[in-house]
């Protein structure tokens, strides 16, 4: 069963009315539209109907309903059978050393102490011998570290290492900590947990996660199921409590195959086998694209995509544990709703999408048919997802409004079933805004997808200032610049066309 969100979600008498008030907005707006529609929308066979706007975008909504049917059958027959075979180990199903490597930068003070109260408590409770590698930039960061440490009382067992480095980015602090446990020579059996300074580990998490690297001798790495604590609004609040449900369940499903598309930087935990050697270490620290026209690509983001990269090329499976779940805090990086998720879907998607194209290079039979056709439809989902809005636009202005407002009645049902989904599969609690967001992240994200598509080398960190800075000369930045542009019209342009044309 997946672990529970209670403890994270805001609960008691006002907020339960909030959602029922909300809830019955949300589905009185949707009876209001339908009571104001032409019978003939609802009238099988007619050419108002309104599940014909549904054949059009079938088998993309298949996919989604794939991964649901993939999600269930690991959440209630794979997973627990795998449950039931760890817990057989007994014993030996615990790692001979357990590292906890945990990058700080910039981040908040409070956060960090909660943050590491969890991780020494967990390397206290693992009931093994453990070292806390400790990956920082400022001496604050320390100081409030070994203040900390001292406090739990250390036993001979267990370690504490702190390492100061320049803030050149988390890439290099990943790297420069891998190097060192690595000249531990740890011994054989050993894990390492990968922890971001702004992650709280709920207890236990190490015996949750641990025994199915002993299991399953051909898994690398696996991850953890993720619940968030927001310091914003409401709307910035379940949109990022949306996300996490969708990669609930997208997670369950792809572990079906064995093929977690990311190792999550929040929490995943390592052979130590793996992340010692030095060409895992290399592809952390100074992982590289070779675009075609843009030239080669240094990844300053997406290290969780670099470490999955590494294992799977490798020839390495990874996994996904439903009940082991940490507790994410999140700083939004605006407090303006649309700013703040349009700066974080730009960096998850840009990171992904420069994964991509070398992803689906390693073939079906290196990541299975299925995982290679959900990497393809990222590329093609920025399009379809728009193809919807964009027909039902020009329609009303060649047939009437009525069909914008099927158009609209379509999207409030189906993402009320969506949403409907997501509180079946997970155990994130689900919110009266959900189906509003899940609209607006089909929409805006697409856009954003599309210009991180044809802008391939654009990279930002939200909290962190670093950039990427390349040494083109001026020919080559003004060739990069006004190609994307052009790139980015030319199939804007032949979208449209295409649409007119279906419409």
């Amino acid at each position: 069963m997946p672990a529970s969100d209670v403890t994270t979600e805001s609960s008691g008498p006002r907020a339960l009315a909030r959602e029922t008030a909300g809830w019955a907005l949300y589905l009185g707006a949707l009876g209001a539209l339908a009571q104001a529609l032409p019978e003939t929308v609802f009238t099988p066979g007619h050419a108002d109907y309104i599940l014909l706007i549904g054949a059009v975008a079938l088998w993309r909504y298949s996919l989604g309903l794939l991964h649901f049917i993939r999600a269930m059958i690991f959440l209630h027959w794979v997973f627990p059978g795998a449950q039931r075979a760890a817990r057989h180990l007994g014993p030996q199903a615990r790692p001979s050393h357990a590292y906890f490597l945990v990058t700080s930068f910039r981040i908040d003070a409070q956060v960090s102490a909660q943050v590491y109260r969890s991780v020494f408590a967990e390397a206290a409770r693992c009931g093994v011998p453990a070292t806390v590698v400790a990956s920082i930039v400022e001496p604050c960061d320390e100081r409030l570290i070994r203040t900390l440490w001292e406090r739990i009382a250390p036993r001979p067992d267990l370690r504490l290492r702190v390492l100061r480095i320049p803030g050149t980015g988390k890439r290099d602090g990943l790297a420069h900590a891998l190097r060192s446990i690595a000249r531990d020579e740890p011994p054989a059996g050993a894990v390492v947990a990968v922890i971001d300074g702004d992650s709280v580990l709920r207890p236990g998490i190490i015996a949750r996660t641990a025994p199915y690297l002993k299991l399953f001798p051909d898994v690398g790495a696996l991850t953890t199921n993720e619940f968030c604590r927001v310091e914003g609004g409401p709307w910035i609040t379940q949109w990022h409590r949306l996300r996490f449900a969708q990669r609930h369940l997208y997670m369950c499903s792809m572990a079906l195959s064995r093929r977690v598309l990311t190792l999550t930087g929040r929490m995943s935990l390592f052979r130590a086998e793996v992340v010692t050697q030095p060409g895992f270490i290399a592809d952390i620290e100074s992982d590289a694209l070779d675009h075609w026209r843009l030239g080669r690509v240094r990844f300053l983001t997406g290290d969780d995509k670099s470490s999955w990269f590494s294992l799977v090329r490798q020839g390495w499976s990874t996994w996904y544990v439903p009940d082991a779940a940490i507790d994410t805090l999140e700083t939004p990086p605006s407090k303006s709703f649309f700013q703040a998720s349009r700066q974080l879907m730009f960096r998850w998607y840009g990171n992904s999408l420069r994964q991509n194209s070398r992803a689906v290079g390693l073939g079906p039979r290196r990541l299975g048919a299925f995982t290679c056709y959900v990497l393809w439809d990222q590329r093609v989902s920025m399009w379809t997802s728009l193809l919807g809005l964009s027909a039902a636009t020009v329609a009303s202005f060649k047939y009437g409004g009525v069909a914008f407002a099927i158009y609209a009645l379509w999207v409030g049902l189906s993402r009320l079933w969506m949403t409907l989904m997501l509180s079946f599969a997970t155990g994130h609690r689900v919110n009266p805004r959900f189906p509003l967001l899940l609209y607006y992240n089909q929409i805006v994200g697409s856009l954003i997808k599309i210009h991180a598509f044809f802008h391939i080398d654009q990279q930002s960190w939200t909290r962190q200032k670093t950039v990427l800075r390349r040494d083109l000369d001026r020919y080559q930045l003004w060739f990069n610049r006004w190609s994307s542009r052009a790139m980015t019209f030319t199939a804007a342009s032949l979208f449209a066309a295409f649409v007119l044309q279906l419409v």
